[in-house]
């Protein structure tokens, strides 16, 4: 990536300083939040460098297709201060971490020795990292992350070339969104030629609906309402909904969501799409997503709501309730 390479070396010769590295996707991590974890555990175990993988809320199982997700941890065991570099992947700001409190404290102190570094592709909010690498046009995490290893000479074998394709096909609905670019097609090639196992990725990401989970669809597509005005769909998933539908490690399953986002704003003449679900009781997360026809910057609206995300992809988390009215439709409360 062009501007990039001086960043690309300090954050390589800071991996090749540390001593113990915290790797952090994102809460309720995606597929390209844990390919981008991966990736990095496979330079970490080259290096033989200490290191801890940690993404709240991962799902179990979900991932299991993907090298060393079994390393990353989905509930906090660590102590922040035992590390000298933290790394946080596919993010979007300091917030998702779930680490937030803790990294402002630790960089408040005086003798503060922790290094940040920071990939990303989302737009920025905020500043935290000490070197922050983030292209928001990038299709995926671990589209950045390929240019990483390729400007520093990394081997990228068969494991980190699984890992970094499956973000890249999760993040653009296998190449159907408009992030998709001629460099993403070109780096996918690429990938595949030094081993990525594109079928394996495929059949766990594509293949892969359970009964409960097509229900689930069916009953986002039944809740769907049209503003005519502003051209915008809207459907919602109650707590209860999820409940009935989805196991407990699938409720915090970002992909399963953002697939039926992604579904719904294929419909004609309408500009975006906001799925709203209740993940736990209290929480409601919406997500945006853009159409063909839709020219709206949604994560200029994810930002007044205080979340973020890209111009056709945005999300947010609000307090609040969802509540279905008997004589149909349903109402935010």
């Amino acid at each position: 990536m062009v501007g990039f390479k001086d960043s690309f070396q300090q954050a390589y010769n800071s991996i090749l300083e540390a001593n113990n590295v915290l790797i952090v996707g994102h809460i309720n991590p995606d597929t390209d939040a844990i390919s981008s974890s991966s990736a990095l555990i496979d330079l970490m175990i080259s290096l033989d460098k200490k290191f801890t993988a940690f993404s709240q809320n991962k799902s179990e199982g979900v991932f299991d297709f993907l090298p060393y997700e079994e390393m990353i941890v989905a509930e906090k065991n660590f102590d922040l201060k035992d590390f000298d570099l933290l790394i946080t992947v596919d993010c979007g700001s300091v917030s998702r971490t779930s680490l937030e409190e803790e990294i402002l404290e630790m960089q408040a102190e005086v003798d503060n020795r922790l290094k940040i570094i920071e990939f990303d592709h989302h737009s920025k909010v905020g500043d935290y990292a000490d070197i922050e690498i983030r292209k928001s046009t990038a299709a995926s995490t671990t589209e950045v992350l390929y240019y990483f290893f390729k400007e520093n000479k990394i081997i990228i074998n068969k494991n980190i070339a699984t890992a970094l394709l499956a973000g890249i096909l999760t993040d653009t609905a296998n190449f159907l969104y408009t992030s998709t670019q001629e460099s993403t097609l070109s780096i996918s090639s690429d990938l595949l030629a030094k081993g990525a196992q594109l079928p394996k990725i495929i059949d766990k990401t594509q293949y892969n609906k359970s009964v409960e989970s097509v229900k689930l669809w069916g009953k986002a597509l039944n809740n769907l309402q049209i503003n005519e005005k502003y051209k915008v769909g809207i459907s919602v998933l109650t707590y209860e909904d999820l409940k009935e539908y989805l196991s407990k490690d699938q409720l915090y399953d970002s992909d399963i969501f953002g697939e039926i986002a992604g579904f719904l704003s294929n419909m004609a003449h309408v500009k975006a799409i906001l799925l709203l679900r209740e993940q736990e009781p209290g929480y409601i997360k919406g997500s945006f997503r853009g159409s063909a026809i839709g020219h709206v910057n949604l994560s200029k609206l994810a930002n007044l709501l205080g979340g973020g995300g890209h111009a056709k992809a945005a999300g947010f988390v609000v307090h609040g309730k969802l509540q279905v009215k008997e004589s149909g439709g349903w109402k935010l409360v």
